[in-house]
C-alpha cells in the first residue's frame, strides 16, 4: 500500500505580514497532483490542518477545497488534528464527511478505533491519535502519569489492544502529533512542554508497522518507521535550509517500509545574511540572494542610518531586521534578544530569580511553582482552543 504523508500545513499563517494563502494553494495543488501521478493509495494528514483554533474565512474555504478535491480522486484520506487545531472545530461533521473517504480523527477516546482499509495483502489499520494535551486527557484515556509519555503510552495500548484482537498479517500506520526525542525544532513551532518536558521516546510506538508524525516542522526520520514529514512550507527563518517535502511511504506485505521524499513547492527561498549593513550592501556573493525572503542581521556597532530602506533597494523582499553589535557578551549593551536566544521560558524565570537575588537561583521547590505556573498558562491556552 502506498502512502502519502504529510503534516502541519498551518492554513491561514502568515510569513512576517506576507499572506501565504497563495502559497498554500500551489502546495494543495501539488498534493493532488502527487496523489494522482504516483498512484497513492491513501492520504495521512497528522496535524496542525489549521494556525489557529479560528482560523480565518479563506483558510477554511481552502481546506473545504481541499476536502472536495481529495473525495473526488476516491483516495482515502485519515486526517488528525494538532495541537494549533481545535479538536471540536475541525471533527464537526466527521461522520458525514467519511461517507466521502475523508477520515477525520480528532476525538482521543477513539484512539483505537481504526480506520481499515485494504489491498491485496490483507487490511492495513490506520489509527489517529489527535494531539493530546495531558491534562485534558489523562483521565479519559486512564493514563498512569501526567506528561505526553504517559497519555500517549495510554493511547498506544487502547491501539495495540484493538491490534491484537485483528486477523495475523494486519499492518498497522499510526498518525500521532507530538514532539518525539531526536527530533530537530524549528523557532515555528509551539512549545508543548509539560512539568518541563516535552519530547516522548520513540519506543512509545513500538509495535506498529509506521507511524506517520506531525508537530516538528523539519522533514526527518527518527527511525525507518518513525518519521515527520515536516511543514510544507517555511514558517520561520529558522527553516531557511529546511528541504520542504513530503513522504512517499510503500508498506509491503509484511510491513516493511520504504520511503522517498517529494519536494514541495518552495514560493520563494529564504537567506538569512549577517554582517555591517556596508558589507552586506556591497559583498557580491550574495548576488544569489537579491531574490529571496531576507532576514538580516546587522552587527554595526552603532545603528545605521535608515538600514531597512537601504537594505530593501538591494534586497526587496527583506521582511526581517536584526540588530547584534559587534559587543562582548559581557556588555551591558549587548542585545537582550541575544541573551535569550534559545533558553526556554522555564530558564528565562530562573535566571530573572538569579538576577533579583543577587546570584542565588531558585530551590527546589520554588523551581516546582516556576514549572507549574507555566504550565497553567500553556493549559489555559490549550482549554481555550478546544472550547466550541
Amino acid at each position: 500500500m502506498r502512502l502519502l504523508h504529510t503534516s502541519d500545513w498551518h492554513l491561514g499563517r502568515s510569513f512576517h505580514r506576507v499572506n501565504l494563502l497563495e502559497a498554500q494553494r500551489a502546495f494543495v495543488d501539488h498534493l493532488v497532483r502527487t496523489v494522482r501521478e504516483h498512484r497513492v493509495d491513501a492520504v495521512l494528514v497528522a496535524g496542525d490542518v489549521y494556525d489557529r483554533a479560528v482560523p480565518p474565512l479563506a483558510a477554511v474555504e481552502l481546506f473545504d477545497e481541499t476536502l472536495h478535491r481529495l473525495a473526488e480522486l476516491a483516495v482515502p484520506t485519515v486526517m488528525i488534528s494538532g495541537n494549533h487545531d481545535s479538536p471540536r472545530r475541525l471533527g464537526v461533521g466527521a461522520g458525514l464527511i467519511e461517507r466521502a473517504g475523508i477520515h477525520l480523527r480528532t476525538d482521543p477516546d477513539a484512539c483505537g478505533t481504526p480506520v481499515l482499509l485494504a489491498d491485496d495483502h490483507g487490511d492495513v489499520a490506520f489509527y489517529g491519535l489527535p494531539y493530546l494535551e495531558p491534562a485534558l486527557v489523562r483521565e479519559r484515556l486512564g493514563a498512569a502519569g501526567a506528561g505526553h509519555t504517559a497519555v500517549l503510552r495510554a493511547a498506544m495500548d487502547r491501539v495495540r489492544a484493538d491490534l491484537a484482537g485483528r486477523p495475523d498479517g494486519t499492518r498497522a500506520v499510526v498518525l500521532a502529533h507530538a514532539f518525539v526525542a531526536g527530533g530537530a525544532t524549528s523557532d515555528s513551532e509551539r512549545d508543548i512542554t509539560v512539568g518541563g518536558v516535552a519530547a516522548v521516546p520513540a519506543d512509545v510506538f513500538d509495535g506498529v508497522h509506521y507511524t506517520a508524525l506531525g508537530h516538528l516542522h523539519g522533514s526527518q526520520a527518527i527511525t525507518d518507521r518513525v518519521r515527520y514529514s515536516g511543514s510544507p512550507l517555511a514558517y520561520s527563518f529558522s527553516e531557511a535550509d529546511h528541504r520542504k517535502t513530503m513522504w512517499l511511504v510503500d508498506l509491503d506485505a509484511d510491513g516493511a517500509v520504504t520511503a522517498e521524499r517529494l519536494d514541495c513547492p518552495v514560493p520563494r527561498p529564504l537567506a538569512r545574511i549577517r554582517g555591517r549593513l556596508e558589507e552586506l550592501l556591497a559583498d557580491p556573493g550574495l548576488d544569489r540572494h537579491e531574490d529571496a525572503w531576507i532576514e538580516a542581521t546587522l552587527t554595526d556597532p552603532d545603528r545605521p542610518h535608515e538600514p531597512m530602506a537601504r537594505l530593501t533597494r538591494r534586497f526587496p523582499h527583506t521582511l526581517s531586521l536584526v540588530f547584534e553589535p559587534d559587543r562582548a557578551p559581557e556588555d551591558p549593551l549587548a542585545s537582550y534578544a541575544s541573551r535569550l536566544r534559545g533558553r526556554t521560558d522555564q530558564q528565562i524565570a530562573e535566571d530573572f530569580v538569579a538576577h533579583v537575588r543577587g546570584g542565588a537561583g531558585p530551590d527546589a521547590a520554588e523551581r516546582a511553582v516556576l514549572t507549574a505556573a507555566l504550565d497553567s498558562v500553556r493549559l489555559d491556552e490549550a482549554a481555550r482552543e478546544v472550547t466550541p
